[in-house]
This record gives C-alpha cells, sequence and structure tokens, in this order.
C-alpha cells in the first residue's frame, strides 16, 4: 500500500509501517536536523516541506498515496507542554485533517497525545473526515502492551473510507500483551546497569527506575541526577554512584529503534527528536493491525463474490 509520511521527525512512525510491509513513498517535515537523520535511514525521499503553510497538494499527489499517516506536533495538547490549543500548533492536526480530506487516501492514520481527545480542534478534524466519508477507529494504545519497553500512551484516529466507525477496535485489542513489557525484556544486560535515573517534571515524582519494569515516557529532557537529589518513596533504589541517566541512544532503543539507526546532530535536537518520535514497535503494532483488517476484508470480499457466483 503506497504511504506517505507527513511530520514525519526522524521516522518512528515510517519505520515501524515499512516494517509491517507498508511501502514509504515519501515524508515531509520542515525540521532539517530531523530530516538529515531520516534521509540517513531511509532510501526514499524526505522533502522540507512546511505542511502549515498553504502548498501544491499535487506535491503529495504524485506519489498516489493509499495510506496517509502522521503525528502533527502535539506540544499544545501536551501534559509537558502548556495545554493550550490557541497558541497555533494544534492546528496542525487540522490542517492534516483537511490534506487527507482533499488526497482522499483510502486509510490514514493520526497519531497524538491523549488530552487531545478533549480538544475542539479534534472534533472539528473528526466532522471534516467524517463528512468525506471515512469511517473511524479512536483508540489510545498503552505502548508497554505494544511491543515497547515503555509507560507511554498515545492516541491514534484511524480512518478507512466507506467504513463504518470502529472497523479496527478488535484488531487493535486482541494482539496486546497482557503483561507491560520490561526494559529488560527487550534490552537485556546490554545497559550494563539495574536503575537509571529520569528526570522529573518535579521532585513530588519519583526519579530512579529499575529495568525491570517499563521505563517512563521518554521526553525530550535528559538530565544527570542533581548531586542534591533526595530519594522520592517510590524510586526504585537509592541515590547513589551507581545510577546514572540513560545516553541518547540508549533512549532510541526505549523508542525501539533498531541498534543500527544512525542518529547524528547536536545532543539537544536529538534529544527533542527520539523524545518526539512514535515508538518503532508501537507504529508496527498499528500497521499489522490494518493490514490484518484489510486481509480479511478483501478475503471477505472474494468469499461474496464467489457465493454470488454460484448462486446464479
Amino acid at each position: 500500500m503506497n504511504t506517505i509520511d507527513l511530520f514525519a521527525g526522524c521516522g518512528g512512525l515510517s519505520l515501524g509501517f515499512q516494517n509491517a510491509g507498508f511501502a514509504i513513498k515519501a515524508a515531509f517535515d520542515n525540521w532539517k536536523s530531523a530530516i538529515e537523520v531520516y534521509r540517513a535511514n531511509f532510501s526514499h525521499l524526505i522533502f522540507d516541506l512546511d505542511l502549515a503553510q498553504d502548498f501544491d497538494l499535487e506535491v503529495l499527489r504524485e506519489f498516489a498515496p493509499q495510506m496517509i499517516i502522521g503525528g502533527a506536533p502535539c506540544q499544545d495538547f501536551s501534559s509537558a507542554g502548556k495545554r493550550d490549543e490557541t497558541l497555533g500548533r494544534a492546528d496542525l492536526t487540522l490542517k492534516l485533517a483537511k490534506i487527507i480530506a482533499e488526497i482522499q487516501p483510502e486509510y490514514f492514520v493520526m497519531e497524538n497525545v491523549p488530552r487531545i481527545e478533549k480538544s475542539q480542534i479534534l472534533r472539528e478534524a473528526k466532522d471534516i473526515l467524517k463528512n468525506i466519508g471515512y469511517g473511524l477507529t479512536e483508540k489510545i494504545l498503552d505502548a508497554s502492551l505494544c511491543g515497547v519497553p515503555q509507560n507511554r500512551k498515545r492516541y491514534f484516529l484511524i480512518g478507512h473510507l466507506n467504513s463504518k466507525d470502529n472497523f479496527l477496535d478488535l484488531y487493535l485489542e486482541k494482539n496486546q500483551s497482557p503483561h507491560p513489557m520490561t526494559v529488560f525484556e527487550h534490552l537485556g544486560e546490554s545497559l550494563d546497569t539495574e536503575f537509571y535515573y529520569r528526570h522529573p517534571r518535579s521532585y513530588l515524582r519519583r526519579g530512579i527506575y529499575s529495568v525491570h519494569e517499563p521505563s517512563p515516557t521518554v521526553r525530550g529532557v535528559n538530565r544527570p541526577i542533581p548531586k542534591t537529589y533526595v530519594k522520592h518513596l517510590g524510586d526504585a533504589c537509592e541515590p547513589n554512584g551507581k545510577v546514572r541517566p540513560l545516553t541518547t541512544i540508549e533512549r532510541s532503543y526505549l523508542q525501539t529503534f533498531p541498534t543500527d539507526f544512525k542518529f547524528f546532530g547536536s545532543k539537544s535536537d536529538l534529544e527533542q527528536m527520539i523524545g518526539n518520535a512514535v515508538p518503532v514497535k508501537l507504529a508496527e503494532y498499528v500497521a499489522k493491525a490494518i493490514k490484518q483488517y484489510q486481509a480479511d476484508l478483501s478475503n471477505s470480499k472474494v468469499l461474496q463474490a464467489k457465493q454470488l457466483a454460484f448462486h446464479f
């Protein structure tokens, strides 16, 4: 299925769909640092294009997309951001919906943070897509139940032309793991540490974690453990010289990027693009659900055609 990725970042969504067998034809973003990393890891083209501005949609149509995937910037919805959808970036979710409505691929996937469910922007976006004829599935997925060693919940809006709403619910639910994946289950002893530090948003929250649990959400901030850090009740161990933050690349592994994925650039840029990325295995999980649904739909149509032919 020909697929294009909008707001592609460094490529977590693209790689997950590619691993599931989708043909990524092109990607689009306008953050140069992320574009350079993306370009180094994929054979298809990525274009430097500001999707917030008006542009000729033929740039997208020339790839004949049957699927559009995209995770518009989420800072205006995120619990880590200002939670104010009037700041401008939330409009990109609406812009993505309008692009999909104009191109009308057979399928689309939009990813964002769970808080978007409460937004007026999302209601407007869904109205646009429903009016075109898309059946919509909405689901908040816990990445730790979808092959990712991380407590990261993300909202997905998935559409299929001329389907009923909730068409993909069963497929997104039935293959989830009964248990959250731990860091150790994914990485084994490769981190060479049992405990690590993840800087909390406030010191009312824990900061020290064990590899024998899922990691907290990987964010775009990565700091050393402060010398003045005081043990939190929830910490996995006492603060000591053996507890360290994970490196930038180790954090990419928690986002399930493979070890051969090429990351380069400034540390601040890398932390941000890795923290912003859709975990590869979460994207792959969603892609496989769509692929299975499409296969079952095709088989059902073939069976109906045979039954009709037999009847006549």
